[in-house]
């Protein structure tokens, strides 16, 4: 389109575009064959693609979405190649779910693997780092089920997935909080374990609450602070 073409008062071509009426009912039919061909597809792709997405999932969805917008607006490309790009997508995604069934080291290489982020109230910290998982996100997890310190948990998983699972510990016991530090009020109003004291920076019991002076033995940090109840 030329310059000269464009006019902002040009209501007819901005709202209805610069094709035949009949295209519209064109559109119609498109729409309809791209909805068929994706609620097909998903349908042969497994349940999960109804679900939380993997990785390999997500660009199967992303690669489903980049066909499927041509055909439906531009009236000089055909559905033929949506539906074999569609075809495509729909057999790589079943041949690596197959061998990801068959193989666990597959999976894991195709998909990712699960990583265990607070192990017996303590943060596992090179796992965070290999997943990229800073201490407040995690913080903002275990906030967000309700827990104000790390000795309710005992495993907190990073699934493969994204996701994250927490199991609870039976016996809560004294651990770091992870209630945000500039929350004075709220901090102030939990009970203290004067008698347990907690590496600040992963949560590790200190083997001896009577000696300031020991290192963690999980993180190397000298800095300790009194555990919550």
């Amino acid at each position: 389109m030329k310059k000269e073409d464009i006019n902002l008062y040009d209501w007819q071509r901005i709202l209805v575009g610069e094709v035949p009426g009949i295209f519209y009912v064109e559109i119609l039919i498109r729409a309809a064959a791209i909805y068929l061909l994706l609620v097909l597809a998903m349908r042969l792709m497994g349940r999960r693609m109804a679900s939380q997405l993997s990785r390999n999932e997500m660009a199967a969805m992303v690669s489903l979405a980049a066909a499927i917008g041509i055909p439906i607006l531009d009236a000089s490309r055909g559905l033929l190649p949506a539906y074999i790009i569609a075809l495509v997508v729909v057999f790589t995604q079943r041949i690596v779910s197959y061998w990801a069934a068959k193989r666990e080291s597959f999976e894991a290489l195709s998909q990712g693997d699960r990583s265990t982020l607070v192990e017996n109230s303590v943060i596992q910290l090179a796992n965070m780092e290999s997943a990229r998982i800073s201490r407040e996100l995690l913080f903002a997890q275990l906030r967000s089920g309700g827990l104000v310190h790390l000795g309710y948990v005992k495993r907190l998983y990073l699934e493969a997935n994204g996701a994250f699972t927490l199991i609870k510990e039976d016996e809560p016991k004294p651990g770091l909080s992870i209630l945000p530090i500039w929350d004075t009020d709220f901090v102030g109003q939990q009970e203290k374990a004067p008698d347990q004291r907690v590496c600040n920076r992963c949560g590790n019991a200190q083997p001896d609450p009577h000696r300031a002076t020991d290192t963690c033995t999980t993180c190397g940090s000298d800095e300790w602070v009194t555990a919550l109840k």
